[in-house]
């Protein structure tokens, strides 16, 4: 049932984030082939291909090999913490459809099975930033989060703008000099250039969102870019 032979013990801990990834790789067979190769000793509890098809690589309950070094919330060992999800994509294109279908569908039975918030469903590039860049800037956060499986706002102009370290803290960034790069990838991928008032005002409402029932849904789906 789980093919994958590379996975261990969780170390005491129980699943409390979700990290999505893409597999940068042609497709799913070749992805498969790479997460179930003891060679490699990379892994993952779920695959998801292109068309939707949904595989589990390793159980749950057990530790996969899929994020490596970083941090989240002031916690290392992510691997430990989390379920990890491949979604197949070389990275250069968007998400099909039915992937995002099998995505939500997924995501729902991951966060209702271990009780896993909105706010724990993380990009890989968010805990590694400098050194991961996936899911990347065109999987749809918006869309996940207006279905309350992720986190994403869109600030209004007069929305405050407190200073941004301070608020990434509070998300979860590590402490890192690539964090605004990896919080534009995954929030504000259209941004370039020294952090602005609009990163500020987004990460503050994020923290709103973060910090309201179901406030996922803030401003959510509306708006031109900021």
């Amino acid at each position: 049932m789980f093919p994958s032979p590379n996975h261990g013990d969780r170390r005491g801990h129980a699943p409390s984030l979700v990290v999505l990834h893409f597999t940068q790789m042609r497709d799913a067979a070749a992805a498969r082939a790479r997460l179930c190769d003891p060679a490699a000793q990379v892994s993952a509890h779920w695959l998801i291909a292109e068309d939707g098809t949904t595989e589990q690589l390793v159980c749950e309950t057990r530790r996969a090999w899929h994020a490596g070094a970083g941090r989240w919330q002031g916690h290392d060992d992510i691997n430990s913490r989390s379920i990890g999800i491949e979604l197949a994509n070389p990275g250069d294109r968007p998400f099909p459809a039915p992937q995002m279908t099998a995505l939500r569908r997924l995501l729902r039975a991951i966060m209702t099975r271990w009780t896993i918030p909105p706010t724990n469903v993380i990009a890989h590039s968010d805990m590694a930033p400098g050194r991961k860049i996936d899911p990347g800037p065109r999987l749809d956060w918006e869309g996940l989060s207006r279905d309350d499986l992720a986190l994403f706002a869109r600030p209004d102009p007069s929305d405050p703008a407190p200073p941004l370290p301070a608020s990434l803290d509070a998300l979860g960034y590590p402490d890192d000099p690539a964090r605004l790069q990896a919080f534009r990838l995954r929030h504000r991928p259209w941004a370039t250039g020294p952090e602005t008032d609009a990163d500020r005002r987004t990460a503050a409402r994020l923290l709103r969102c973060a910090n309201t029932p179901g406030g996922s849904r803030l401003r959510d789906g509306g708006g031109a870019p900021s």
